[in-house]
């Protein structure tokens, strides 16, 4: 989607569908009085009569308002002015992303009014208008015929109006929101693909594609490499698929030669059976999501390269199927990861941390600022937090609050569960130096336990994305999140 920024009256804007914010008690503020006050009052009657519902996020389409040179004005509710909050903006946006993505206008303007919100500034509603305003035009279409693909009916240029002249600052705040909806749709395409394209060699070549298109280097080690290095732990989850495991390194340079990079580790589990451990047949298919970590680390690359932050950066993601077969890891097998602590393999399904843990250590050669590995990691989650938060757990207070606060500008919120040292005793083994799962109760904590085990020498921290990667039901399909979280932590960590 191409977005501009301009400072116009909206009632002037010759465009096929003008959209504006107001409340639906009849308060109008910015684009929505100035509309008012060209077509005699006709906005505030409708409003009055019961046209615009009052709760946020309710729509309303008038053709051809009096004294308004757009062919439409699509007007959405921000709610009742007494109970307006950063939610009813959001509602209101993202209902303006739908309608504009599904309309019959090619071109389209949006009216961005700076409302008082909780501190939020103008350049804020900027940038989450235009990511929300790009991802609500995404649509899956890879895999259909051309007679069934999707419409491509929907805005394809949009304006956005101001009532200020853009700074530098607002520019850049378009520019950041378009790059990290970019990042969103590789994440929602890569996660939505269907596990017999989205493989580990597919995984690669997409890194090593971003990797051409913005000058970074990927290295991409092959099994032979993994067996040198000694990552037992990961090669022992894809000893029972035919599809060869890769193990991804992306190197993004943006800032001073010296400094120590972030790391950022996605779990890339491409298909995940269970293994010999074998999941229930019911919504098996919904496991090509299981690479959704891979997906959000490849996004965040993607965003983080498009906005050119003085950066630098690693993504690691280790990438395997885990299938059931003949030369499968069985329960009660013991594995020696690359740190050298052995590991009892109680379930076969409990796979994710296997392979992140040689990634974990594999991390340890960089000397990071910090890591943050992300991962749809357990079911335990979802059950814990829904799927509105990610899971947080950290080894550093410091890092969990900067992602929790990175987390609420950004909208892609996480809630920080506990990383005591009790939970560590459920992972007891009378075979090896732990088990890889502990037990009925605490799981998402009892994972990150696991995988604190390999995340001594660094800043580290875990984002349990099981809930929030990807929705099911008619609405099936990957979010692209944590990208905006991600984006948000380096955006700040670049301003800094």
């Amino acid at each position: 989607m191409e977005f501009t920024i301009k400072t116009a009256r909206p009632e002037k804007l010759k465009t096929g569908t003008l959209a504006i914010l107001t409340f639906a008690d009849g308060d109008l503020v910015g684009a929505a009085a100035a509309l008012d006050s060209a077509s005699d009052g006709r906005l505030v009657r409708l409003i009055a009569r019961g046209d615009l519902e009052a709760r946020a996020g309710a729509t309303l389409v008038i053709p051809e308002l009096p004294g308004a040179a757009a062919q439409r004005v699509l007007v959405a509710s921000l709610g009742k002015r007494e109970e307006f909050k950063e939610k009813s903006w959001r509602d209101a946006i993202v209902a303006v992303a739908k309608a504009l993505a599904s309309g019959p206008a090619g071109e389209a303007a949006v009216c961005v009014d700076e409302i008082e919100l909780g501190g939020r500034d103008l350049e804020w509603m900027l940038q989450q208008a235009t990511r929300a305003i790009a991802d609500g035009s995404y649509r899956f279409d890879t895999t259909k015929s051309a007679k069934n693909g999707g419409s491509k009916k929907g805005a394809s240029k949009l304006t956005l109006v101001t009532a200020q002249k853009a700074s530098e600052g607002m520019k850049r705040a378009v520019e950041h929101g378009s790059a990290v909806a970019q990042g969103m749709a590789l994440a929602r395409e890569l996660g939505n693909l269907p596990g017999n394209i989205c493989t580990p060699s597919h995984l690669a070549e997409t890194a090593v594609g971003l990797g051409k298109q913005f000058k970074f280097k990927v290295e991409v080690l092959e099994r032979k490499d993994m067996e040198k290095l000694g990552m037992g732990s990961l090669l022992s989850v894809a000893k029972g698929s035919e599809q060869p495991p890769k193990f991804i390194v992306m190197h993004y340079k943006g800032g001073k030669a010296r400094k120590a990079p972030i790391v950022l580790v996605g779990k890339g589990i491409t298909f995940d059976t269970g293994g010999i451990s074998l999941k229930p047949a019911a919504e098996m298919d919904e496991m090509k999501f299981d690479m959704c970590g891979a997906a959000g680390v490849l996004g965040t690359f993607k965003a983080l390269a498009t906005m050119q932050l003085p950066l630098n950066v690693v993504g690691i993601i280790p990438a395997t199927e885990n299938m059931p077969g003949g030369r499968a890891s069985k329960p009660g097998d013991v594995v020696t990861s690359m740190s050298g602590q052995t590991i009892e393999v109680l379930n076969t399904d409990a796979e994710g941390r296997l392979i992140l843990c040689d990634a974990l250590t594999y991390a340890e050669r960089f000397k990071p600022e910090c890591v943050i590995d992300l991962a749809t990691l357990t079911g335990a989650c979802v059950v814990a937090l829904g799927k509105i938060p990610s899971g947080l757990l950290a080894n550093d207070d410091a890092l969990a609050q900067e992602l929790l606060a990175c987390g609420q500008r950004s909208g892609d919120r996480a809630w920080q569960l506990p990383l005591w040292d009790e939970y560590q005793e459920l992972l007891k083994s009378n075979f090896a130096d732990m088990a890889n799962i502990g037990g009925r109760y605490g799981g998402t904590i009892t994972a990150a336990c696991f995988l604190s085990r390999f995340a001594k020498t660094y800043k580290w921290a875990h984002l349990d994305i099981a809930g929030t990667a990807w929705l099911s039901g008619e609405a099936k399909g990957a979010t692209g999140r944590p990208v905006p979280l991600l984006s948000e932590f380096l955006i700040q960590r670049a301003a800094s």
